[in-house]
């Protein structure tokens, strides 16, 4: 019997804005077997952070380090999931209980929380971390910006990642090349959901997954726009700042996606997916086309859980799909962006002790000591030293994959993950080099009665309808009218365009 794979609307809309609400996200605190590291008097730090489904270890070498050397008992609160994040760090905001230094999930979420009064301006503060704010350059710090004062502490480096990842094994089995346009990418996923790919003799796989609209990034890329997320949508194109919300080719862009729902290849659970669960279905041999990042699927502790599942599975990258004139781009990178924003509650400034070991802290993860063991482990046990050049041992390679959860202020992007991940230089340089859409939300602050978060959840939850055919693409100019006129969205537009010109971005 056909599966019934698209689901209704209603139900579809229900489980967005569950995503985008629910509070109640997987989350993790620990101390991790650090009681030896617990000197009498040391100074409590209490972090919350996204994980995307990393976990800390018991015995947490990091841990107990930095507790010992810099006198501090530091736990952490992990939520694997940005929205439930977002929406946890909302609620103890308001009831004034946040953590000592909490990840923001973006300039939109910082800026509300620096305008509620709920942060500490850090600006007087930068002169007590030299080595951080020489390891960031004051290009990255001004991404912690609003109003001018320093609300953040961004993270140095930022990652440039995903791609489509495909069953080779399943494209064997059908006798099918790897697809290279729109239309072919279509073909395979169709084959994968209707032609038994993995040859078990039953109606139970499905041609491509990911999280949430996420999933079709590239397919958007191939209409040379970016995808409909926060921070994403402002690009340069012939010399002036456009939305891809405005841009000629999204309907184009949301009609071929469309196609791809109406011929039920698409995971049915694909608006409600979060944290791990596009993964898990791909790992489980579900699905064969996901979008995803090189280390979330071709790490050896990840190689080992898909090939556990299925030993003949091969997965491989996919350069992104070209559109009809031959357009391609995997995703789009925020320049105004960065790798993370940390910020401190204002409360913290009748608490000068801790503040200062906070900073410390941040101060010491940015120097080379600090650095080097909060990316590659413990030196002569993770990882040796040959001069300057760190090389990472086998024990390194088997335990220090949680590591980055400590990296508060950042790395060197490259030749981090070319020396952590030496097997994976080829995944990593592949995904480094695809073409993608600058974006310059990162840069834009939101004026006066602009409410992000409401803007792009209209955004979302319209996008959704288009693609599932509850509202007709002859209705997009009316949802721009109430973007505009409801949401202030065209205020938004004249204010980011202002600010960009400001920064040199687009044609006076």
């Amino acid at each position: 019997m056909k599966r019934n794979r698209i689901w209704s609307v209603s139900l579809v809309v229900v489980l967005a804005a569950t995503l985008l609400s629910a509070c109640g996200g997987k989350e993790e605190t620990k101390d991790n077997g650090s009681e030896g590291a617990k000197a009498s008097g040391s100074v409590k730090i209490n972090v919350s952070q996204v994980s995307w489904g990393t976990n800390l270890p018991a015995g947490d070498f990091v841990k107990k380090e930095l507790d010992a050397k810099m006198g501090i008992d530091l736990l952490q609160t992990l939520v694997g999931d940005q929205a439930d994040y977002e929406n946890k760090i909302n609620v103890l905001a308001a009831s004034n209980n946040l953590p000592d230094l909490f990840m923001v999930t973006g300039k939109p979420h910082l800026q509300k929380l620096a305008e509620s009064g709920s942060l500490l301006d850090l600006t007087p503060y930068l002169e007590k971390m030299p080595d951080y704010t020489k390891f960031a350059g004051n290009d990255v710090i001004k991404k912690g910006l609003v109003s001018d004062k320093q609300y953040a502490l961004p993270k140095a480096g930022q990652a440039v990642s995903y791609t489509y990842w495909i069953r080779k094994d399943w494209l064997d089995n059908l006798k099918l090349q790897p697809p290279a346009t729109v239309d072919e990418l279509l073909a395979v996923a169709k084959a994968f959901t209707e032609q038994d790919p993995d040859q078990n003799g039953k109606n139970d796989t499905f041609g491509i997954t990911g999280t949430n609209f996420q999933t079709f990034d590239p397919i958007f890329g191939a209409y040379g726009i970016t995808n409909i997320y926060e921070g994403s949508k402002l690009f340069v194109e012939d010399g002036k700042v456009t939305n891809t919300l405005y841009h000629p080719k999204m309907k184009e862009a949301l009609a071929t996606i469309k196609k791809f729902v109406d011929a039920g290849v698409v995971d049915p659970e694909v608006v409600s997916n979060k944290g791990t669960m596009a993964k898990d279905k791909a790992f489980q041999g579900k699905v064969g086309i996901i979008n995803l990042d090189w280390a979330q699927i071709i790490k050896d502790d990840q190689v080992a859980v898909w090939k556990g599942a299925n030993p003949k599975a091969e997965w491989i990258q996919l350069s992104p799909p070209k559109g009809p004139d031959g357009t391609q781009n995997s995703n789009s990178i925020n320049i105004g962006a960065t790798g993370g924003l940390w910020a401190i509650p204002k409360r913290l400034e009748k608490e000068p002790e801790k503040l200062d070991k906070i900073l410390e802290l941040i101060n010491y993860l940015a120097t080379p000591e600090g650095g080097r063991l909060v990316q590659f482990g413990l030196q002569d046990v993770h990882y040796t030293l040959n001069g300057e050049q760190v090389v990472i041992t086998d024990k390194g390679k088997q335990e220090a994959g949680f590591t980055w959860l400590y990296q508060f202020a950042g790395r060197e992007e490259t030749e981090y993950l070319k020396t952590k991940f030496a097997a994976q230089a080829e995944y990593i340089e592949f995904e480094a080099n695809l073409p993608r859409i600058q974006t310059l939300d990162g840069y834009v602050q939101s004026p006066p009665g602009y409410n992000a978060a409401d803007a792009n959840r209209f955004v979302e939850e319209e996008m959704i309808k288009f693609v599932y055919g509850k509202s007709g693409l002859d209705q997009y100019d009316q949802f721009l009218n109430t973007l505009e006129s409801t949401f202030s969205y065209k205020n938004y537009m004249d204010s980011a365009l202002e600010q960009l010109k400001e920064l040199g971005y687009g044609k006076s």
